[in-house]
């Protein structure tokens, strides 16, 4: 399959210092320290000490500082894998690696589900359906909810499958709904079906 071309690939808009420290090959203390002197622009999470820098702050940074660009986008897809089962969501982290085309992310609980959502901007969300705090329906009318998401395709996976239930989840905005125990292949396909819509 042909490479996308770079325009329609879905693009990382806010990093954390971390993020910024990887792709201009300094270390994390040097970002904050630039960030701190207001040499680098961007934004403390409200209620938190985290900083994060958007896109366009840090394409001015690392031209300013003769940083090459070409480390700014993977081209990769971002997977947001949210399941309570660690040996689920590590095969699934491993699969989706493997493969090549994708990057991801993890989270066991809803809550922290929507924060990863919001920090990550993944591309898709493989959502367990029945998780410890909130079920998958909540996160999908959070994510839903949030305008700045609207790209994020969700697959619900979960053993139960009665058509209502199937339903519900259709109608709070899941894209897809995938039957566990599931067959590896077609969750890749699936996932990598819808990002590249």
């Amino acid at each position: 399959m042909a490479a996308e071309p770079q325009n329609k690939r879905r693009r990382q808009e806010v990093f954390t210092t971390g993020e910024v420290a990887e792709i201009c090959k300094v270390s994390q203390q040097t970002v904050i320290r630039c960030f701190d002197a207001g040499k680098l622009r961007g934004f403390r999470v409200p209620g938190s000490r985290f900083r994060r820098i958007p896109r366009d702050a840090l394409i001015q940074f690392m031209k300013e500082h003769g940083i090459p660009l070409d480390q700014l986008d993977t081209g990769k897809r971002r997977v947001l894998v949210v399941d309570d089962d660690e040996m689920i969501v590590e095969m699934l982290v491993e699969l989706l690696e493997r493969d090549g085309r994708f990057e991801t992310q993890t989270a066991t609980r809803g809550f922290e589900a929507g924060i990863k959502t919001k920090e990550f901007r993944p591309d898709a969300i493989i959502l367990d359906y029945m998780l410890p705090d909130i079920n998958g329906n909540a996160v999908c009318q959070t994510v839903r909810a949030d305008p700045t998401l609207h790209h994020v395709k969700i697959i619900i996976v979960s053993g139960v499958a009665e058509p209502g239930v199937v339903e519900k989840l259709m109608a709070s905005g899941a894209n897809a709904f995938i039957k566990k125990p599931f067959n590896i292949d077609e969750m890749v396909n699936k996932v990598s079906e819808l990002v590249s819509d």
